[in-house]
């Protein structure tokens, strides 16, 4: 478990944000604070719709919030959203007419970065997520989930100091999201990034987040905000042990759910 610092990376302070469309006002966050410690992940969780996603384009510097206090970073340790953030989405978006390899170096080349070292450090990151004899592969030639591995190494291949995964695995099927899970943890374990991680699976968000922030319907508010310590070493069969219940539970409750007896 990685500790909360006295200066946490991300402090977010009674965000809101408002869309404004065609002379209309929508609210999509009405009050979000979390903190965030450098090197955690963060799971974020919450019903469809309820402003998972805008909280995320908060985080890269895509949207400006409406009230409130965003900051990332410190003073000694400064932040630049377009050059320290690594985002993956739902869908992989590798570029079909790039190799693998050459989609891992997208970012890269965008920054500008020496192309020399960039690649050599795609390549180990193709290692890292088990794509090392794919790197000359066309993304046709991938399943879902090596796609979705080969949008981790993308997301990494610039040393961003935040990482923001949008659903990432949720168009998988069940089986190949239970591997991308575990092989989520094993990325994180080695890379150690901090990692905001959007999604609405209940259980997810347990078993991969070293902290947990559940969101209320739409317009977000936050409603809870706790560590996960589970012991051991997450593996599958840790979603059987009664503190990974107690979690899910936890979370069920802020969403509104109670348990309800059978009719008779």
């Amino acid at each position: 478990m990685v500790g909360m610092s006295v200066e946490p990376f991300i402090h977010l302070q009674n965000v809101r944000k408002i869309y404004r469309t065609a002379g209309r006002e929508f609210l999509a966050v009405s009050d979000v604070t979390l903190d965030v410690a450098e090197g955690e992940m963060v799971s974020l969780v919450g019903p469809s719709g309820c402003g998972k996603t805008t909280v995320l384009k908060i985080l890269a510097g895509l949207h400006d919030a409406d009230g409130g206090t965003v900051s990332i970073g410190s003073a000694s340790s400064p932040f630049e959203p377009g050059r320290d953030v690594g985002m993956v989405f739902q869908q992989a978006l590798l570029l079909k007419w790039r190799t693998v390899l050459d989609n891992v170096l997208l970012p890269a080349e965008i920054i500008g970065l020496p192309m020399k070292a960039a690649r050599e450090r795609a390549r180990d990151l193709l290692e890292m997520v088990g794509l090392g004899r794919f790197g000359d592969k066309y993304p046709h030639q991938l399943s879902g989930g090596m796609q979705q591995r080969a949008a981790i190494a993308r997301a990494l291949v610039h040393d961003p100091k935040l990482i923001l995964m949008d659903e990432p695995f949720g168009a998988l099927d069940a089986l190949t999201r239970e591997q991308m899970n575990l092989e989520m943890l094993r990325i994180w374990s080695r890379s150690r990034k901090t990692i905001v991680f959007v999604t609405h699976s209940i259980q997810e968000a347990v078993f991969l987040g070293t902290r947990c922030a559940v969101l209320t319907a739409g317009p977000a508010r936050m409603a809870d905000t706790f560590a996960i310590e589970l012991d051991g070493p997450r593996n599958i069969g840790i979603k059987t042990s009664p503190a990974f219940g107690s979690y899910t539970s936890r979370i069920y409750e802020q969403l509104g759910f109670r348990e309800t007896s059978p009719a008779g």
